[in-house]
Order: structure tokens, then sequence, then C-alpha cells
């Protein structure tokens, strides 16, 4: 279950706003009253409208181009994306410049996306981690590096952050029911949509339980 609501006029920054997370974001906390700035690459691509919401052109891996817009945020969600399967670095250089904006402006709270594979899990079964190990690190194991290297940087932040690690994750609809570990493993953790785990960020933007703390997510 959602777990701590946050108080509502919340200004929050999402920066990946139309991707597959991000847009769910923007929807749930526009619903539940805060005022939301989206930062896209090309805001032509976000079709949301709403009175509490500003869509601006940013691009993270430029610091330069987005730093104006961390100033004043209560909370930020980093929901970027990208190719897995190949060298990158935007989930680390990324978020590396976020967070130099984020202590520029002394903003103090955000969520980071990550994934349950980074790590094989002790609790799953032989067969789940057999299929992390030898398929999905192998194939996407580009993505996962850069990800570990991504969550040792947000570690050493000092800010109140929290790593999401969801596993598989589909385009169902919220639910609101769903399992969640703090700095543990969760069994059976398998799959969970992109909008649950919106909720899940938005609903817990204030629950102290979560700050410095990975958190695995799933039905």
């Amino acid at each position: 279950m959602e777990n701590n609501e946050t108080q509502t006029n919340m200004r929050i920054l999402v920066i990946g706003a139309y991707g597959g997370i991000g847009k769910n974001v923007v929807e749930i906390a526009l619903k539940k009253g805060h005022h939301i700035t989206a930062l896209v690459r090309n805001p032509a691509k976000l079709t949301i409208t709403h009175p509490n919401l500003k869509v601006v052109k940013g691009d993270i891996m430029q610091l330069a181009t987005f730093e104006k817009y961390v100033e004043n945020k209560d909370a930020v969600i980093s929901a970027i994306g990208g190719k897995m399967n190949e060298p990158t670095n935007l989930f680390s250089a990324g978020n590396m410049n976020l967070l130099n904006a984020m202590k520029k402006a002394t903003v103090n709270r955000a969520f980071f996306i990550s994934a349950s594979a980074v790590e094989i899990s002790p609790v799953q079964s032989f067969m789940v981690r057999f299929i992390t190990k030898y398929i999905l690190q192998k194939l996407l194991g580009w993505g996962y590096a850069d990800q570990r290297v991504m969550e040792k940087i947000v570690k050493e932040s000092g800010i109140n952050w929290t790593i999401m690690r969801p596993p598989r994750l589909t385009n169902k609809p919220a639910t609101g029911n769903y399992r969640f570990a703090i700095n543990s493993f969760l069994k059976k953790c398998l799959s969970i949509s992109r909008a649950d785990v919106a909720g899940f960020m938005i609903s817990n933007v204030n629950n102290k339980e979560t700050y410095k703390a990975i958190v695995e997510i799933s039905y």
C-alpha cells in the first residue's frame, strides 16, 4: 500500500518527464495538488496541460540548460532513461550534474531510478538469479554498470536520496497495491507498473524512512 502521503502544494522538478515513469509522475503529482516543473529535451513531446504544470526545455547532460529550474524546489524526481545495451554514462554523469545543481540551489530531496537487476538478489529463486546473471546482466550490462556508478555517486552526495530499484516495468495502470522493501531485498520481485513506481515516489516524498535508502518495489 502507498505509505506516507505528502502535503499538497509541493514544488517538484521532474526530469525525464515524457518517459514512462516520468509522465506518470507528472500526472499523479498534479492530481494530488502539487506544482510541477517538467524538464524535457523536447517540450512538444509532453502534451499534458494543467494550471500547476510548467514544461521547460533542458538536458540533464548539460548542467547549464537546467540548473536554474532546480532552484526553489521541495524535491526532485530523476526519471531519466536510455538505451541499456550500449555504453552509456547518462545515469552517472547526468545525475552528477543534477546533484551539483541541487547542492548549489540547496535542494535536499530527490528520487533516482535504478533497477533491481543491478544486483543479484539472494532472496530470489534460483531461476530468477540465473536469468538475472546470465541473461539480463549480459544483455543490459552497459546500462546496469552505469547505474551502479550512479548509485555510488548518489549515496555519497549527502542529500536525502531514495534510489528506486524496480523489476520488469509494465504500462499497466496504477493500483496502489504493491509490496516494497527498504534497504533489503524483496522476495518475488518480478514486475511493477511504471504508474505504481511513480505513485510510490509521490506518496513518499516526505517519508523519512525512505531517506538515504534503496527501495525495491513489486506486486
